[in-house]
């Protein structure tokens, strides 16, 4: 049902986008869809640029679609429900539980409701902030680019109104502040930032958030920081800039692969290295019942304790004075086996009818499942074939993780037992 819903949003978008009022003209049905798809799944992959292809109506339906895909279908379906004196029935329940990678039914209408008044406060005080930089530069115009901006980063969608992305201000420091705030505390998760503001206690805060954000630091501290060093002299990407820049560009440059997808340097400058860093960050994104893809943060940090545990010959996995079981480990096991299936499965078909830099296929195909968006400029160069496998695994990527899941949460007790066995392993 799920799946059904976000597929039927992607063609109506894709329909919207396709009439002349949405466009100058240059925009196809097939561009329509992958673009429409492309916000739904709020990756940021583009064909066109979108602030020139674009009227101010598709620019605004690609917003409405990012705000859709972002914060979850089934949220407002709920809260519209809700504010209609419908009550939820449970059919409704099950797909918002789905949705919102939940595995329990309680709470979801308060999860919702709370999902809506945190991403409504974070769009509004980044737009603000944003109209600072856009609103001298552009007029009043500047203030849609503002709100747009603002809507695109809070949901890690990495949708500009600029052919160069946000490159143009990469030593402005409310940009480089402002936007990578915004998708980072998106990209968090709507629990993890509840939470935060509820307890104010690191003590107190839940085993999850403390994972969250302790994982987040380290990933964006390790970003930045290897960013900066492998480019600093690359003539393509930090070499030309002042320190003070270079400094600011590693930063965003960190950052954004979380899924957020926005760019202040050139990304098909960079060095292979670089691209596999980024490549490393977009496959792990964000994390659980927030607006970013990936396999998420928790699970990475599930899987480091469990490599550790098992050196250590502990049958139990440790952090911050909490235990997981064995349960959590086969979970985070199997989704990042499917996730690593598909990845290396779309890179496979994509380079079958594709011919290019094996680097450039990897980097298109892995920012598609990780719904970040950014590429190193292959993404107009693909045929309608080639299209159509990035469009599948952006959907895939953002709706399978979910309802994989879901699906690992559900427990079946087998009904017939057989013998232990061994097999010889590493």
């Amino acid at each position: 049902m799920l799946s059904l819903y976000y597929m039927a949003f992607i063609i109506l978008g894709a329909i919207l986008l396709w009439l002349p009022i949405s466009h100058h003209g240059d925009i196809g049905l097939g561009e329509a869809l992958f673009t429409s798809t492309s916000a739904v799944t709020v990756t940021g992959l583009v064909l066109a640029d979108t602030g020139a292809a674009f009227t101010g109506f598709g620019q605004g339906v690609i917003a409405a679609l990012i705000q859709l895909g972002g914060l979850g279908l089934m949220t407002f379906a709920v809260l519209l429900l809700g504010a209609l004196g419908i009550p939820v029935g449970m059919p409704q329940r099950l797909v918002l539980r789905e949705d919102l990678n939940q595995t329990s039914l309680s709470n979801l209408s308060y999860i919702a409701r709370m999902i809506l008044i945190i991403a409504v406060a974070c769009e509004t005080v980044g737009a603000a902030l944003l109209a600072l930089v856009f609103v001298p530069e552009f007029g009043w115009a500047g203030l849609w680019q503002a709100i747009f901006h603002s809507i695109s980063a809070f949901n890690n969608a990495g949708f500009a109104l600029h052919p160069d992305s946000l490159s143009q201000w990469v030593g402005n420091p409310i940009i480089n502040l402002v936007i990578p705030a915004l998708f980072i505390l998106g990209g968090l998760g709507f629990i993890v930032v509840g939470d935060v503001y509820k307890t104010r206690n690191w003590r107190k805060l839940t085993l999850h958030s403390k994972l969250m954000l302790a994982g987040t630091a380290v990933l964006i501290l390790w970003g930045s920081v290897m960013f900066g060093l492998l480019e600093w002299q690359n003539p393509e990407t930090l070499g030309p800039l002042s320190t003070v820049e270079k400094l600011w560009a590693s930063w965003f440059q960190g950052t954004t692969p979380r899924t957020a997808g926005f760019n202040t340097i050139n990304t098909g400058g960079m060095h292979d290295s670089t691209s596999m860093l980024t490549m490393t960050l977009m496959l792990v994104g964000g994390g659980s019942t927030s607006t970013a893809g990936g396999i998420k943060v928790t699970t990475l940090c599930v899987l480091l304790l469990a490599t550790v545990a098992f050196f250590r010959r502990q049958t139990t996995l440790h952090a911050f004075g909490r235990s997981l079981g064995v349960d959590e480990v086969m979970k985070v096991l199997a989704l990042t086996t499917i996730s690593m299936l598909l990845v290396l499965t779309g890179i496979f078909v994509l380079a079958i009818n594709h011919d290019g830099l094996f680097i450039d296929l990897a980097f298109e195909v892995t920012s598609a499942f990780g719904t970040v968006g950014l590429s190193r400029g292959m993404t107009g160069d693909l045929d309608g074939i080639g299209r159509g496998i990035i469009m599948t695994i952006m959907f895939v990527g953002r709706v399978g993780p979910l309802a994989i899941g879901f699906f690992l949460a559900t427990r079946s007790v087998p009904k017939v037992k057989y013998p232990a066995g061994q097999i010889y392993l590493g």
